[in-house]
């Protein structure tokens, strides 16, 4: 009788620890889940930016499939110098992107804004 008591205590601790491995694999692929489908959001979101991001008044702002998003664009000021002669001008351009779940994800990059003919 006390084998079976010992072989029932030991099926048992290996359920549980079987049970939260597979919780804590579930968890973590609904977790890389909604990290990639934030980061597509966000590709989604910078490929549809206008061009004259800097020159829009205040930021642009909306919402994309539950994902709310905020996109500025400042000048660029690190990391060199801009050549006085080109026709390009770097920005900086940053976009926050919240989902549905509460998780931000904030993407910076610089774009090259072609300067107005003067």
């Amino acid at each position: 009788m006390i084998e079976v008591v010992v072989a029932l205590a030991l099926v048992a601790t290996m359920l549980a620890s079987v049970g939260s491995l597979y919780a804590a694999a579930f968890t973590g692929a609904r977790t890389l889940e909604q990290h990639v489908a934030q980061v597509e959001v966000a590709r989604l979101i910078s490929v549809g930016l206008p061009r004259n991001l800097g020159q829009a008044s205040g930021d642009l702002a909306g919402e994309v499939f539950g994902h709310r998003w905020q996109a500025a664009a400042v000048p660029f000021f690190g990391g060199g110098a801009v050549a006085s002669g080109s026709a390009w001008t770097p920005q900086h351009v940053i976009l926050r992107v919240r989902s549905p779940s509460g998780a931000l994800l904030t993407l910076e990059t610089v774009r090259l804004q072609r300067q107005p003919v003067r």
